[in-house]
């Protein structure tokens, strides 16, 4: 297997693809195996998904072999391993979890799918990134939702249509990348640690209310929702342990 995953003493599933000689690009396969670690990570209870390359680059995007392959199948063979690749996107978009993507060196065509998919991403700082889909006379199609939204609209016009490579200032400064690091380790474990202080209930609440509420007017339907949530986690058994340790001036008790 191309794809391993891991739990850490932390209680954090890392997400491994190991194929350094092939850049980590991806083929059936890969895909594949993707979808089941990540659908199995989702069923854990674990504080954070880690979605992480072996070797040099993070991922040249697709596999040219598998490419090639593609070439010769028919419309509705190709449609099918389009919806396989999609539903790859989609499951690590609206994974529960919050996940974390850790990039080093190239990331190239649908490797910036996984990387704008994850709610949190890192770079290393010698990282580029090339959205190449039209120099082949092909168009990011099914990681385009997902590209677009992080980086919008406008920089999806240029970079879309050029396929230039951009580096690790320009995507962060796109919002493709949160963070850019000379040691793409400690950063992670920095963020980690970090993220597992905090309640794991709100923490997986809060990224379930960013979905519920981005993109929406705010109306009726919206006030009352957010009104709602926020009663609703005040009375819970971990938001009255997070309040309680606050006035106690302790350590909540997910910290031990």
């Amino acid at each position: 297997m191309s794809v391993t995953l891991q739990i850490t003493k932390s209680n954090v599933a890392v997400l491994v693809l190991s194929r350094p000689e092939k850049r980590n690009a991806f083929n059936e396969q890969v895909i594949q195996e993707l979808i089941q670690c990540i659908e199995h990570a989702n069923t854990l209870d674990v504080r954070a998904l880690v979605l992480k390359t072996e070797g040099e680059h993070f991922s040249a995007g697709a596999d040219l072999n598998w490419m090639k392959s593609m070439a010769g199948n028919d419309f509705s063979e190709n449609l099918a391993d389009s919806k396989q690749l999609a539903k790859l996107m989609h499951v690590l978009a609206t994974s529960p979890l919050p996940t974390i993507c850790a990039v080093q060196g190239a990331a190239f065509g649908g490797a910036l799918g996984l990387i704008a998919c994850c709610d949190i991403a890192i770079c290393q700082d010698n990282a580029q990134f090339c959205l190449s889909e039209v120099k082949l006379g092909l168009i990011p199609a099914v990681i385009s939702p997902y590209v677009i939204k992080a980086i919008g609209e406008r920089a999806a016009r240029r970079y879309f249509l050029t396929a230039e490579i951009f580096d690790a200032h320009t995507a962060k400064q796109l919002g493709l990348i949160h963070q850019i690091t000379g040691k793409l380790d400690c950063a992670l474990d920095q963020l980690l640690e970090t993220l597992i202080n905090n309640g794991p209930v709100a923490v997986r609440a809060a990224k379930q209310l960013i979905n519920d509420v981005a993109g929406h007017d705010i109306n009726g339907q919206i006030i009352n929702l957010t009104a709602e949530r926020i009663a609703e986690i005040r009375v819970s058994k971990e938001g009255q342990e997070g309040l309680t340790a606050f006035f106690e001036k302790r350590p909540p008790n997910w910290q031990k």
